[in-house]
């Protein structure tokens, strides 16, 4: 890999043994795919590793070395989700999920900390969508990225056309570090190119979470280009194009590993590039009405017993925008009159930014919603339901759904379930 003299400089140790190790470990991530060179960041990271775990030690050890060393990143830099929000959320009397929580994220209060010192934009800077308005974090077409955060990832290479890898974590904070990411993949021209033409042949809109769990399972970790899509959405990322676009990637990520997409007519390199995209010799998937339909029935049902009273409800998974709460505002309303209810009776979380949340407080929805028994937090719904095996979920992700035990619904079918509490 070439390196410039002030990279070599640092890899040969004279800007001290921290930023060669932080440079050692980037070169030899870039040569394992063989990268030719290092590029510069033209933003800030997305840092992956947002929660205090055991297993995460390591980690907390490196982010104090560079603390001690007065290292900070580039630029300031935004996380994942916290896996509590104790503003918003409480445990309600649960004392056993309080006590799984202290357990597995005993050390949060610490790390945080660590995350300051090292460059952490601010308090508001957990979100899985960073990209939102609220946050903060939203490059721009072109720009030179290194985040890890699959949902993030996808997000960015594919509706705003920023470049970014799908990196491992603790890899984007040594770039943000250095301000440099090994350039490969993603970061160039042929790595952006699709192997796969997605022909969507339905008759109406899909849901963003099975499109995208039909695409992801299909392609993998190859680049789709998506003609048809375009019809229902328009040739405008307008905001609802953005929610469904972000919901759907995020599927594709999770159900497959997709780290970039295309739109035909809609998204940025697309709309500039059309079909010069589509490398020779591209596969082609139809996707129809029945092909979503039984993409949906191949789910398994992880529960003990697949008949139970759901326990909890989830939704948000990557965090649901401003728009969407409203939305889900309404639905609920429309629900609760059309089953004759005053309150909801499964537990449900709605997972947003902090930021996005303090927005949503100064409307009359968030009263609405708190009201009825809803709860709106900052948290990541995975975290929350990871020492829950046992209990039944209910979700509106997929995302969710694949990283847990629980069981997906669709949005329409989820509200129902949520305000009658029957079982499945």
């Amino acid at each position: 890999m070439y390196l410039t003299d002030e990279q070599q400089a640092i890899l040969d140790g004279r800007q001290g043994e921290l930023l060669q190790k932080t440079m050692e470990t980037l070169v030899r991530y870039g040569e394992v795919y063989e990268a030719d060179r290092m590029v510069e960041l033209d933003g800030p990271v997305q840092l992956v590793c947002s929660f205090a775990m055991a297993p995460l030690r390591p980690f907390f050890k490196i982010l104090g070395e560079f603390k001690a060393a007065g290292i900070k990143t580039k630029l300031p830099f935004t996380a994942d989700p916290r896996p509590m929000d104790f503003e918003n959320m409480g445990f309600h009397g649960n004392t056993v999920e309080e006590t799984v929580y202290k357990k597995l994220y005993s050390a949060q209060p610490e790390y945080e900390e660590l995350l300051k010192s090292v460059g952490l934009k601010d308090q508001d800077a957990f979100s899985c969508a960073c990209y939102f308005d609220e946050i903060g974090n939203t490059p721009s077409y072109g720009d030179k990225l290194a985040w890890a955060e699959s949902s993030a990832v996808v997000y960015a290479n594919s509706v705003l056309g920023a470049r970014t890898n799908r990196n491992s974590g603790v890899i984007e904070i040594f770039s943000g570090i250095l301000g440099l990411t090994p350039n490969f993949g993603f970061m160039t021209d042929e790595g952006r190119k699709a192997d796969w033409v997605i022909e969507l042949k339905t008759t109406k809109l899909p849901r963003p979470q099975i499109l995208g769990s039909a695409i992801g399972f299909k392609v993998m970790e190859k680049v789709p280009y998506i003609k048809g899509l375009d019809q229902y959405l328009g040739s405008v990322i307008d905001q609802n194009a953005k929610d469904f676009l972000k919901d759907m990637g995020a599927a594709t990520a999770s159900n497959g590993a997709v780290g970039l997409y295309h739109v035909e007519n809609l998204t940025p390199e697309a709309k500039e590039h059309g079909d010069a995209l589509i490398r020779e010799g591209a596969q082609t998937y139809v996707i129809d009405d029945a092909e979503l339909e039984r993409v949906k029935n191949s789910y398994p049902i992880l529960w003990k017993y697949e008949h139970a009273i759901p326990y909890k409800a989830y939704i948000g998974c990557p965090h649901c925008s401003y728009d969407q709460l409203i939305q889900w505002a309404e639905k609920f309303e429309e629900a609760l009159v059309r089953h004759n209810k005053k309150r909801i009776s499964v537990d449900t979380v709605i997972c947003s930014a902090p930021a996005v949340i303090r927005r949503f407080k100064e409307t009359p929805y968030y009263e609405k919603l708190t009201k009825i028994g809803v709860e709106i937090g900052g948290v990541c719904p995975l975290m929350r339901v990871s020492g829950m095996d046992g209990v039944p979920v209910i979700t509106n992700s997929n995302k969710l759904r694949t990283y847990s035990k629980s069981r997906y619904l669709d949005d329409d079918e989820l509200v129902d379930v949520i305000v009658t509490g029957g079982g499945m």
